[in-house]
């Protein structure tokens, strides 16, 4: 689905900009998830996740050690997806490229 929006000229906001509000205020209204936004931008998780924590519209955690579960669940969606799809790695891969 293709959406046209005329904008005045001297706007200036780029597509980019405008992509990313609109995903950011979506997101706001529950309509997407996390992830889903973030594809919307074609942005990992975790940097669109910071947006909104630049923004105040989440909370990071207390401790900058643990995982904010607003992340926790995207990942776990995310993976679960992947696994629906067959797109999966052999165990013995899981941890390759870790200590790079």
């Amino acid at each position: 689905m293709q959406i046209t929006i005329d904008l005045p000229d001297n706007l200036s906001l780029t597509e980019s900009d405008l992509r990313r509000e609109v995903a950011i205020a979506l997101f706001q209204q529950k309509i997407l998830l996390i992830e889903q936004a973030a594809q919307v931008i074609a942005m990992d998780v975790d940097d669109f996740y910071q947006i909104l924590v630049d923004r105040g519209i989440l909370t990071p955690p207390s401790d900058p050690d643990d995982d904010p579960n607003e992340l926790i669940l995207a990942h776990l969606r995310i993976s679960l997806q992947q696994a629906k799809e067959g797109n999966l790695k052999p165990v013995s891969e899981l941890w390759d490229g870790i200590d790079d």
